[in-house]
């Protein structure tokens, strides 16, 4: 999963439930904790997601993770070029099943 991905699905993530732990956005998007904290810190440092602490129950601290204007900006940019890609990758893969089929038929 390339960077840009990785970003988009964290911050659709964290939209979704602010108080995810990396550990919890790893093992549900499938990438590594490492990846995970790398992408966060470069969504912090450019002002896409406010990072916030508190206590939990268990009087050890966790962390919020909140999506800013920005960032809900930066998702919706993501999110289509997200889809462009995927659109695209749909149609090459269209062609190549067309032609697989045609070559299948004239045998």
């Amino acid at each position: 999963m390339s960077n840009q991905q990785s970003k988009y699905q964290l911050l659709k993530s964290l939209e979704q439930d602010a108080n995810l732990t990396q550990r919890q956005l790893s093992e549900g998007l499938g990438i590594s904790l490492g990846k995970v904290n790398y992408c966060l810190k470069s969504l912090i440092q450019k002002g896409f997601v406010k990072i916030s602490n508190f206590k939990n129950s268990n009087h050890k601290l966790q962390y919020s993770y909140l999506l800013t204007p920005k960032g809900a900006a930066e998702k919706t940019k993501l999110t289509i070029m997200f889809l462009k890609a995927k659109t695209e990758e749909y149609e090459v893969l269209k062609k190549e099943v067309e032609k697989l089929t045609n070559a299948e038929i004239g045998k």
